[in-house]
């Protein structure tokens, strides 16, 4: 089986996967990554949403070949020590989880927004794909203006 290496939240990691294994399943199963969920596995939901050298990326549809040799960032590696990240503590504020299956999905579509966006429009906002079963969609809108402020 081929070994690839990249960097998982700083962390340079290595691992033994067939090249074709979806990211996603490399990282919660090898890794123990568990932040990004399996929603749907075509990357429609994005319930898989993290960060791949500071793009948004759906993981369950990139075959971990694909890794080597970046940078990827999950929800467990925002945070600053118990410094939450500004759209994490947003969250908080606003309130937005309810079943928090979606949350770290929404959480990295939201830093990769305002990464690209320092102050977004509703239309910017709007443009996030990521699936909410809950709807609390007025609240993500919220929280992520409520981080533009504080980044």
């Amino acid at each position: 089986m081929p070994k690839f290496e990249f960097t998982v939240n700083g962390d340079q990691v290595a691992v033994d996967a067939p090249s074709e294994a979806p990211l996603l399943w490399v990282l919660r199963e090898q890794l123990e990554i568990t932040g990004p969920k399996y929603g749907c596995g075509i990357g429609v939901c994005r319930a898989c949403t993290s960060l791949m050298n500071d793009e948004a990326v759906q993981l369950c549809t990139i075959p971990v070949e694909q890794a080597a040799g970046t940078s990827i960032t999950t929800i467990e590696g925002l945070a600053d020590g118990d410094d939450l990240h500004p759209v994490q503590q947003a969250w908080l504020d606003q309130d937005v989880a309810q079943c928090g299956f979606c949350q770290p999905g929404q959480i990295m579509a939201a830093v990769a927004l305002l990464n690209e966006t320092a102050d977004p429009s509703d239309d910017d906002i709007d443009a996030i794909e990521n699936v909410c079963r809950c709807g609390t969609y007025c609240r993500i809108r919220s929280a992520i203006k409520e981080a533009a402020q504080n980044m």
